[in-house]
């Protein structure tokens, strides 16, 4: 699963995997237990560098593993080579999201995401977006998640993907 952070990748992920009866990993977590530090603390002492070559290792690992549900980091498929590794190896599941949503969900987080360090978050949202417009590959299925529950979206992603 693959979109902008607060889109709902890791809820809707633990559900599409309940669901479906799949084991469900999240990126972050995956990096946050082998670097043995939050994601904001790889981003301050050692960069988003050290964080994306994590991210990397991570995804290669998580790709391993058959009928596994992977919830992606928002910035993961930036690296073009994640993104053909997602494509040879999975179903590309995007969730959106409207952007005053997006802002709502990640006011309350905002500090323990460096990448929304500095300025209006508003704005910092803004220009993310932008400049992410295609870093989220040819998904397959493309859902927002505006106003829908995690149980709703995972049963409706679980119908296009049969």
């Amino acid at each position: 699963m693959t979109g902008f952070m607060g889109t709902g990748k890791s809820v809707v992920g633990k559900e599409l995997g309940r669901r479906l009866r799949r084991r469900f990993a999240d990126l972050d977590a995956v990096i946050v237990e082998t670097a043995r530090m939050s994601v904001a603390e790889i981003f301050s002492t050692k960069g988003e560098r050290e964080f994306r070559r994590l991210e990397r290792a991570a995804l290669v690992k998580t790709a391993k593993n058959s009928g596994l549900i992977v919830a992606l980091g928002g910035g993961a498929l930036i690296d073009e080579r994640n993104l053909a590794l997602v494509e040879k190896t999975g179903i590309l599941v995007k969730l959106s999201c409207s952007r005053r949503e997006l802002v709502r969900r990640l006011r309350p987080s905002r500090s323990t995401r460096p990448i929304l360090a500095g300025g209006r978050l508003d704005d910092r949202v803004r220009s993310l977006l932008r400049e992410r417009r295609g870093a989220h590959g040819q998904a397959r299925i493309i859902i927002s998640t505006t106003n829908r529950s995690p149980k709703i979206l995972a049963a409706e992603i679980a119908r296009r993907l049969s």
